[in-house]
């Protein structure tokens, strides 16, 4: 599939996800999580779409998307491994079973392993 038409098939399946949940009361979340589930990430050939289906600026699309840490902007690995990074957790040595992992899978917080297999995330609080 060419880029033009990856970008043509987003805009059609994000205008889809926004047609069916305008309605909603403050709508904007859902339709990310939504587009999310349907692309495993929020693609930023949908962020015009949204704008312009919701009549929000482009800005104000993206300040969200990229204020939630749960939503990706790219694609992520089969497993997503988090590892709190809280001060409790800390204390406890997550510092070291961080660096480990890291050193482990060859990447750092927010990549993904070379064969797709790992996406590292900090998380904050888990329970």
């Amino acid at each position: 599939m060419t880029m033009q038409a990856a970008s043509t098939e987003i805009a059609s399946r994000t205008a889809a996800i926004i047609d069916e949940m305008k309605g909603l009361e403050g709508p904007l979340l859902p339709i990310l999580h939504s587009i999310q589930e349907e692309f495993g990430y929020v693609p930023k050939d949908a962020l015009p779409v949204i704008a312009d289906g919701l009549n929000l600026s482009r800005a104000e699309v993206h300040g969200v998307v990229s204020f939630y840490h749960d939503f990706r902007a790219k694609p992520a690995g089969r497993h997503v491994l988090k590892l709190c990074q809280a001060e409790a957790c800390q204390s406890m040595g997550s510092d070291a079973v961080a660096a480990k992992v890291k050193q482990l899978l060859g990447i750092d917080f927010h990549e993904t392993t070379r064969d797709g297999s790992v996406t590292l995330e900090p998380v904050y609080c888990l329970g």
